[in-house]
């Protein structure tokens, strides 16, 4: 019996430790962005490894875009769960997340130091970098989460209400508008996605969910007692984990309106990282590691980025968990999938919101930022370039200025 055990044992150390390898893999190597990563998952984990089959994958993928939270990260952690365990499952997140964040706090304690026209110039073009960048987004989820009157009427209302108001409460208000104008407006909204291959006992789906809604409603309250602390922090970013539908880009808004308001850092800086991280491999999510480092809190940068990291994906790995106990309810509820629906269409306004104030707004002082900005877009859209040929287009035109 014990040799049975320790056989099991080392296999399931031996199965996680060809999770880490594959998902570091793709930690180093998945530029693009989310959808981007759901392809390279797909060749990686289905194609190449066959850990799962398509229909599998596929239905892994439905689940994790219907829920808060980082959808290529989410969908990572579950098929680590699924290959190796809970071990498997810390494998492929890390894997995956830790290049990006030790890229981005280095780019933090760089860009601190950034001084002189030039150097102003490069912060300039990232910024710039973001403009194109969520102008393509966009554009792209309107097209996909907007394609009707509804859905179109949903995404203006809630764009309209962050704009003239603002703030982050009203962006909550701005997605709960979205869900209840999508359960009456939004019944003949398709939705599809099968079975899941992944088991999940109950009790441990509640936990997550109720782990995952104790820290959405507790954390807050712990930063009013403890304000501009790793606990003010973390709850920033638990927060804006918690509540961020429809990719990494939206949460951009999420971020900006907790931290900048908040005296966490200045707007320069904020939309410089958003920049910095379009260059990068891996979830849009480490973003949080380059804030966390950059915050003005009183933490060491290496211990203010780690909280960060922690709090900004922990909510969507919870609410996955609890989600694929759910799934096929979820898929057969009516009301829920108008419901979904309607959320996906505001997370549209909310992001188009972002695009005006803070991206335009910070970045665009002129014409030529406005050309710049259109040629990084029109690489994105018409000519499908990679996101680092973006950043490097942006940043050595803005910086030409400098020897002008």
């Amino acid at each position: 019996m014990e040799a049975t055990e320790d056989d099991r044992a080392g296999g399931a150390i031996r199965r996680a430790a060809e999770v880490l390898l594959a998902s570091l893999q793709l930690g180093l190597s998945s530029f693009g962005g989310p959808i981007a990563h759901l392809g390279y998952f797909e060749r990686a984990y289905v194609q190449q490894r066959k850990w799962l089959s398509g229909d599998d994958y596929a239905s892994v993928v439905a689940l994790c875009q219907i829920l808060p939270g980082p959808t290529s990260s989410q969908v990572g952690f579950l098929i680590g769960l699924h290959r190796a365990g809970w071990l498997g499952a810390l494998a492929a997140w890390l894997g995956f997340t830790l290049p990006s964040a030790l890229l981005m706090v280095a780019c933090a304690a760089v860009a601190a130091g950034a001084q002189g026209p030039l150097a102003q110039s490069i912060v300039h073009g990232l910024k710039l970098v973001a403009v194109a960048v969520v102008a393509q987004a966009v554009w792209s989820m309107a097209r996909r989460l907007c394609p009707d009157r509804a859905t179109t009427a949903i995404a203006l209302a809630a764009a309209s209400m962050l704009l003239v108001i603002g703030g982050a409460s009203m962006q909550l208000a701005a997605l709960g508008v979205g869900a209840a104008a999508g359960a009456v407006l939004c019944r003949n909204g398709r939705f599809e996605g099968g079975r899941l291959s992944i088991s999940i006992r109950p009790a441990v789906a509640w936990t997550a969910f109720g782990l995952y809604a104790l820290l959405l409603v507790g954390m807050p309250l712990l930063a009013r007692l403890f304000p501009h602390s790793l606990i003010a922090l973390g709850a920033v970013f638990y927060r804006a984990g918690a509540l961020v539908f429809g990719g990494g880009h939206v949460v951009l808004p999420l971020l900006h309106d907790a931290m900048v308001p908040g005296g966490w850092i200045s707007d320069d800086r904020f939309l410089t990282g958003y920049g910095l991280v379009q260059a990068m491999p891996g979830p849009l999510f480490t973003l949080a590691a380059y804030l966390g480092a950059a915050s003005s809190g009183p933490q060491e940068p290496a211990v203010g980025a780690a909280v960060a990291m922690a709090f900004i994906f922990l909510p969507g790995l919870l609410i996955a968990l609890a989600g694929v106990a759910l799934w096929s309810r979820l898929a057969r509820h009516e009301i829920v999938r108008a419901g979904l629906t309607g959320v996906n269409a505001a997370v549209v306004g909310l992001l188009g919101a972002a695009l005006y104030s803070p991206v335009w707004v910070t970045a665009v002082r002129g014409g030529i930022d406005v050309a710049i900005a259109i040629v990084g877009l029109a690489l994105l859209e018409r000519w499908k370039a990679p996101p680092v040929i973006v950043v490097a287009t942006c940043v050595v035109l803005s910086s030409a200025r400098a020897f002008g």
